[in-house]
């Protein structure tokens, strides 16, 4: 940095202290970052870390705009904590071209950095877009990061002032396009996780938000599946339509078919007329769970069905046009089900028009305690109660553990904690959880690798190694690293790469 640079700055930090109002400070952080790093555009986001949404400090009519922090760059830097500058933006794959294609604007680079408060939490990015004469320099980064440093104090006495002139009371959504987003919003929220996995999950759901191509979400029991279904419902034009749903493996095939295709009156005795899940989900969403355990006669006639688009209820003479998006889901391993003949080739390829994988909590650990303190905050509010927190040797062995019940186990787990534990605090000694390693099923091991790098398979046999280990040895770094064959300081940098601590 020159000493030009830094006279500008600390000119440019000197007026940025002199304003206290919100607006006019977002307008004078624009100007002066714009000034000192030669961009073409400057963004200013406030970061919500509960809700994992980035929030539009300023806008052209003054709303506030909110969307998810797991789709693009600025998302990236505010949920990692670490500035990003990018020369090919296109081609990145952090980098969200939806703005791009509905404004017409051009992204070529991008610089961002993180905003963090005295107490070094993430609270808002502040992104560059398009260098003028070039690309972004390590000099524009130290100015950006020093400045946004500065920046911090003076957005949180704005922010501040500005809440306490404002009525808080909840605003509904003016118009349909609001209430749309919102739903969608809403139903994204439900998805937990800032782990890679998740958000490609995310940015999937969102980069298909405007068709309804039907999809098949494969993933272990209790992963989620039935949650990312609400979410592809809620984010595509069926959302204000119904969403039903039908778990295949419950039902034998006689009593299937009448719940999928409805029946007519004196079918059988006492039988009244009733209309199919795929009648009541007319134009809308038939979410079929557990697809995989269907007969290969079931599988024969739900075919048909979709490629008839119309319905025969059990005992009718004349078929029924239906409107129907067919989201599927399944914790078996259909390809090999399709080698073994227990699952038809052209169905697979009929539903599988997008795939979605749902990960197992022991591939994504970095989220695990997060979806537990959802967890909590859900069920200490059900039994009205104040949240309890996690002591950090509990949170370590949440963490730690590979839940091989996923998500249902870890809540279930919780659930006791909250009616069991009396005080504010959980600790290791209330987690009722195994302390030799758990073996996984050989089948959903091989099952989870599908679609995986060998890098991504040989991170996971490293995570599950390295937390078998350090479970093994109570968390003692020196006895599990010896059991490793690795040194204390280099199963230290392991846990730290692989995200354990």
């Amino acid at each position: 940095m020159t000493e030009t640079d830094k006279t500008e700055l600390l000119a440019s930090i000197r007026r940025l202290h002199s304003e206290r109002e919100l607006v006019p400070l977002m307008n004078l952080l624009q100007r002066e970052i714009k000034e000192l790093i030669g961009a073409d555009l400057v963004s200013l986001f406030g970061f919500d870390r509960d809700k994992c949404e980035l929030r539009s400090f300023l806008t052209s009519d003054g709303q506030d705009i909110r969307f998810d922090a797991r789709l693009g760059v600025a998302g990236a830097v505010a949920m990692s904590g670490k500035s990003m500058s990018i020369n090919d933006a296109p081609n990145h794959p952090l980098f969200y071209t939806v703005v791009d294609s509905q404004t017409g604007y051009r992204t070529k680079s991008v610089l961002a950095v993180p905003i963090k408060n005295t107490n070094g939490e993430v609270i808002g990015v502040c992104e560059g877009i398009n260098k003028f004469d070039g690309v972004f320099t390590a000099d524009d980064l130290e100015i950006m990061e020093l400045f946004a440093t500065h920046a911090a104090n003076a957005i949180e006495t704005a922010l501040l002032i500005d809440s306490l002139k404002k009525e808080r009371y909840l605003v509904e959504p003016q118009d349909e396009l609001e209430r749309k987003i919102e739903i969608g919003r809403k139903a994204l929220r439900n998805i937990i996780g800032v782990s890679p996995q998740i958000q490609a999950i995310v940015r999937l759901i969102d980069q298909i938000r405007d068709s309804s191509v039907d999809v098949l979400i494969q993933g272990e029991t209790g992963t989620g599946k039935e949650l990312v279904a609400s979410a592809l419902h809620s984010n595509s034009p069926r959302y204000d339509m119904p969403l039903v749903a039908l778990n295949c493996a419950s039902l034998v095939d006689n009593l299937l078919e009448a719940e999928l295709y409805g029946i007519e009156k004196g079918v059988a005795t006492g039988v009244d007329k009733r209309a199919g899940k795929f009648e009541a989900a007319n134009g809308g969403t038939l979410f079929l769970d557990e697809i995989g355990d269907l007969s290969l006669n079931a599988q024969a006639k739900l075919l048909r069905t979709l490629q008839q688009r119309t319905v025969d209820r059990v005992g009718g003479q004349k078929p029924i046009p239906i409107d129907v998006r067919v989201i599927t889901a399944t914790n078996k391993d259909l390809e090999r089900a399709i080698k073994e003949g227990t699952f038809r080739a052209d169905l697979y390829y009929r539903l599988k028009v997008v795939r979605i994988q749902t990960p197992p909590l022991r591939e994504i650990s970095e989220d695990i305690l997060l979806i537990a303190k959802h967890f909590l905050a859900k069920h200490c509010g059900a039994m009205n109660i104040e949240t309890k927190q996690f002591t950090p040797d509990a949170a370590k062995l949440v963490q730690a553990y590979p839940w091989p019940g996923n998500a249902r186990q870890l809540e279930n787990e919780i659930k006791r904690l909250v009616a069991s534990v009396r005080g504010a605090s959980i600790g290791a000694e209330h987690l009722d959880l195994p302390r030799e390693p758990v073996e996984i099923d050989s089948r959903e091991k091989g099952f989870s690798y599908l679609g995986k790098t060998i890098a991504q398979v040989v991170d996971t046999i490293e995570r599950r190694m390295v937390n078998e280990a350090l479970n093994k040895h109570h968390w003692n770094k020196q006895k599990a690293a010896q059991e490793l064959g690795l040194s204390r300081q280099g199963l230290g940098k392991k846990m730290k790469r692989l995200g354990l601590g």
